[in-house]
């Protein structure tokens, strides 16, 4: 009903205020006696040359008698839209349940570069909510029309992953994963932990490390066998949780494979006086301008730093899926490193360098405090999704009588939908705190309690005797409940363009939430089965377990019909 309000003001202002302009403004009043859409004119005053009440009020008299709505009425300058309520109920019913409902088409390839692990430890919670949003923002491109391309960039070299080959080359007295009974990235994580335990006590344990990556960048064959076997470990491991917690890529780039590329960028900055040479023969770039301050690109031993690195992937990247847009799902500790990677881009006069996006997310904590790889405090992605659905299992047991597989199965995807909601809920800027037991309630604002609410919607569905007269239904005289129901359900498409515009994930889930909320509101007030208004109610359970399963699916939670 929004948009159709839209078009009849933009048709009626006739080009002097924009369509999006009027999107914009429109407002949803806090309490329904005040309408159901407001739309305010007080921007409108300087343009129409005339006060907020008389622009309302002419507005007013040009939209009298419009069947789509119950009253119009104009106070204080606002114009306050009652919307006609079975019209509402047709036209929400007739369209929600389509595949096409909230959809759009936005057909722009977009790449968008997620996860990206360091093989030296395992995946961690941290990961998690990077894995989630990258996942998730991924999901609703794609809902929304866009081509997506899921990449990441496996860190796979360096001192930190030397650290993690020496202590096993020390300590390890060949023993495997196999041998030892242990995940595979666990297993390479323990000693990067092992490592920097003896390094506190013994400082050479640091120049060993460095030593052994001169080795490796020389290609000593044995450090480059030790290396392709714990990277081996390492990438096996992340695979399994890739697909325990059900992501995917379409490409993976390696650090050992790219890392000695991007020098030609830095020479042709050079010839065109973008970079300049420093007395220690560095190669920097001075960003003063942009507020950026000075930044080498080459060391003065003719190394060059990780960002010489991205602009070789970004062109690479370019070169192979021709991108409209280029997204890293990275830290906000990183905001730096990316406010160079663009403003290089721009010096050096690269188009990509508006292409490029740093989806940037504050980190996550736990109610224990802050967590430290080095000091083996980090929560491991995979423990945690153990330790949640072994809580998820307690609920299952408490509330239902089934095998011990089904407990399992069941308690695993209530496990990852309440991590995964827990993670995407909070605005991806935001830093947060994650608290398993509180993310597992079935109750509240968690990822059990959407699940919840689609298997009560599917289970009044299954009750339910026919589904076929539901299709002819009149809505007839709906009650406060019914009538909520429909506009959020009506809102929907909206809920999925701001998600799209923002990239934020945390719009659909609140989404999700508040009508979920609406629904069991609804569930509560409205007996569907045998009440006089069953086949119309079935029609509205049939509508929000349609909508709820799409919010589910862009959010990466797998629904579930019984819980």
């Amino acid at each position: 009903m929004k948009s159709a309000i839209i078009e009849l003001l933009a048709r009626e202002l006739d080009g002097k205020i924009d369509a999006l302009t009027i999107e914009r403004l429109i407002e949803i009043p806090p309490s329904p006696d005040m309408g159901d859409f407001a739309f305010p004119c007080f921007s409108l005053a300087r343009v129409l040359k005339k006060s907020p009440v008389a622009i309302a009020e002419g507005l007013l008299h040009s939209f009298t008698g419009h069947d789509m709505f119950e009253k119009i009425t104009a106070i204080s300058g606002y114009l306050n839209f009652f919307v006609n309520k079975s019209l509402l109920a047709r036209t929400v019913l007739k369209h929600v349940v389509t595949e096409a409902y909230g959809k759009a088409s936005r057909t722009v390839r977009v790449v968008v570069e997620f996860a990206s692990p360091n093989t030296n430890k395992p995946l961690h919670l941290g990961h998690l909510r990077n894995m989630a949003i990258g996942e998730s923002v991924a999901r609703i491109l794609e809902f929304s029309g866009s081509m997506v391309v899921r990449t990441s960039i496996n860190n796979d070299r360096g001192v930190h992953i030397c650290k993690s080959m020496l202590a096993y080359q020390r300590l390890g007295n060949g023993a495997t994963p196999e041998s030892v009974g242990k995940k595979s990235d666990h297993f390479v994580g323990d000693y990067y932990v092992l490592f920097s335990k003896n390094a506190e006590t013994d400082p050479a344990w640091n120049d060993e490390a460095q030593k052994m990556l001169k080795r490796w960048e020389s290609g000593d064959e044995e450090v480059r066998s030790l290396w392709k076997t714990m990277n081996g470990w390492a990438l096996g491991g992340y695979a399994a949780t890739y697909r325990l917690f059900g992501i995917r890529f379409d490409k993976e780039y390696f650090e050992s494979d790219i890392f000695t590329f991007g020098k030609e960028i830095i020479r042709e900055g050079l010839e065109r006086g973008v970079f300049s040479t420093r007395d220690d023969g560095a190669v920097i770039i001075d960003l003063s301008e942009e507020k950026l301050g000075e930044k080498v690109l080459l060391r003065p031993d003719g190394t060059s730093v990780y960002i010489v690195q991205d602009l070789y992937l970004a062109v690479l990247k370019n070169n192979e899926f021709s991108y409209d847009r280029s997204l890293y799902v990275v830290g906000n500790e990183q905001e730096y490193h990316f406010a160079v990677l663009k403003a290089i881009f721009k010096r050096l006069g690269y188009a990509i360098a508006d292409k490029i996006h740093h989806l940037s997310y504050g980190m996550v904590e736990l109610p224990e405090g802050k967590m430290k790889s080095r000091e083996g405090t980090v929560v491991d992605a995979d423990d945690l999704i153990e330790e949640t659905a072994a809580l998820a299992a307690g609920e299952v047991r408490t509330r239902y009588q089934l095998d011990t597989a089904e407990v399992k199965e069941r308690s695993l995807k209530i496990a990852l939908a309440a991590i995964k909601y827990q993670l995407l809920r909070v605005d991806i800027t935001k830093n947060m705190l994650f608290d398993p037991k509180k993310a597992i309630s079935f109750e509240g604002d968690t990822g059990p309690y959407l699940l919840y609410s689609f298997a009560r919607a599917s289970s009044i569905l299954r009750k339910a005797a026919s589904s076929e007269s539901a299709a002819a239904a009149e809505p007839g005289e709906m009650n406060s409940s019914e009538i909520a129901l429909l506009k959020k359900l009506d809102f929907f498409p909206e809920a999925v363009a701001m998600a799209t515009d923002k990239l934020s994930p945390s719009v659909i889930a609140n989404y999700a939430f508040e009508a979920a909320q609406a629904f069991n509101e609804f569930y509560h007030n409205s007996p569907v089965i045998g009440s006089e208004s069953e086949y119309f109610r079935l029609q509205l359970v049939t509508a929000f377990r349609s909508v709820l399963g799409k919010c589910l699916r862009v959010l990466g939670i797998e629904e579930i019909e019984e819980m």
